[in-house]
């Protein structure tokens, strides 16, 4: 169990802490916890009297601890939540001795949005030490994958492999969006069947053939007019499949094959661990060395980034289309 899925167990078991600081970049998690925290301290009725909501910008920490320090009255809990509490940064040392002697019949709750405390501080480490500050990180790519098991699970569905990795291509690192579109396959797929790359693109609008997680394999297998079909996909679709996002597969594939070829050890659990890959994509990773040997592929990576300059047009005559470059760049790649 993740530790946001632990702390929203314990919210709706009524286990609640005098403060929940939540800060860091991933605004997500944040969220998630304060709409469960806002759902489980206090009914409806007792919401009227005992619920305050404040914004950073229109409070100093002063306001905030007076109002923290109020006894509720007909429930037995107060509720103060502070958005934007990163507009406090100045005076967030003034929440120390509050930390220290909290009013146990409140929950405050600060968040602390794109940024964090300074671990060297007075009130990171109380807070810290007495388990009130909660910092999120953004998930890194190779994490997606994972985060979408474990909402599947959660909804009680199932998906296919293909089906995730397309998803978890397509949408990224934006959780908040992530979690909309698999909410929205719960409702309209539900757990009748696997969720499968139709469904994705059926209800989600990504292309099952044409799409970055497509071109790399046709890549992987030197499939020149495949890649090409792709490429002329994303040229009529250019909002939805940018050239950063493409080079930067092309990039990370070779990467990849480098890593792939100077292991010693090339069973699937020890190439997934080393390159940090999911297992899934073992095999084919196999097959792109195999086609790219390990020179060839390191002259390839210099080639990438001179066509990745070309598309930020330096040492290009601008006349050129993202597509274009993209043609004749992989033109180059499987003929090299």
């Amino acid at each position: 169990m993740s530790a946001v899925e632990s702390l929203i167990k314990d919210i709706k078991n009524k286990k609640f802490s005098p403060i929940y600081f939540l800060a860091g970049e991933e605004p997500f998690f944040i969220d998630q916890i304060t709409e469960a925290l806002e759902a489980n301290v206090l009914t409806e009725e007792e919401k009227g009297f005992n619920q305050t909501i404040i914004y950073g910008q229109d409070v100093d920490m002063s306001q905030v601890i007076a109002i923290s320090k109020q006894y509720p009255m007909g429930a037995d809990k107060a509720f103060v939540l502070v958005k934007e509490a990163q507009h406090l940064a100045k005076s967030i040392e003034d929440l120390d001795a509050y930390a220290n002697q909290v009013q146990d019949s409140t929950v405050l709750v600060l968040n602390y949005k794109g940024k964090k405390l300074d671990k060297r501080t007075k009130i990171y480490k109380t807070l810290n030490s007495k388990r009130y500050y909660h910092e999120f990180k953004p998930l890194y790519a190779n994490e997606i994958p994972g985060w979408i098991d474990e909402r599947i699970k959660s909804n009680q569905q199932t998906i296919d492999q293909k089906a995730k990795f397309l998803l978890a291509e397509y949408v990224g690192s934006d959780l908040s969006r992530l979690y909309n579109e698999l909410e929205k396959l719960k409702t309209i797929v539900g757990n009748s069947h696997t969720i499968s790359v139709d469904d994705i693109e059926k209800h989600i609008g990504i292309s099952k053939e044409y799409n970055n997680f497509e071109l790399r394999s046709a890549i992987e297998t030197r499939n020149i007019e495949k890649a090409f079909k792709i490429i002329k996909y994303f040229e009529k679709n250019p909002k939805d499949n940018p050239m950063v996002v493409t080079m930067t597969v092309i990039f990370s594939l070779f990467t990849n094959v480098i890593q792939y070829h100077i292991l010693t050890d090339k069973s699937k659990a020890n190439v997934a661990k080393e390159i940090g890959i999911n297992p899934f994509f073992v095999q084919d990773l196999a097959v792109a060395a195999n086609n790219y040997p390990l020179k060839k592929a390191t002259r390839i990576i210099s080639l990438i980034r001179e066509y990745d300059m070309k598309g930020k047009g330096v040492n290009s005559s601008g006349n050129v289309t993202s597509s274009e470059l993209l043609v004749e760049l992989i033109y180059k790649i499987i003929n090299f």
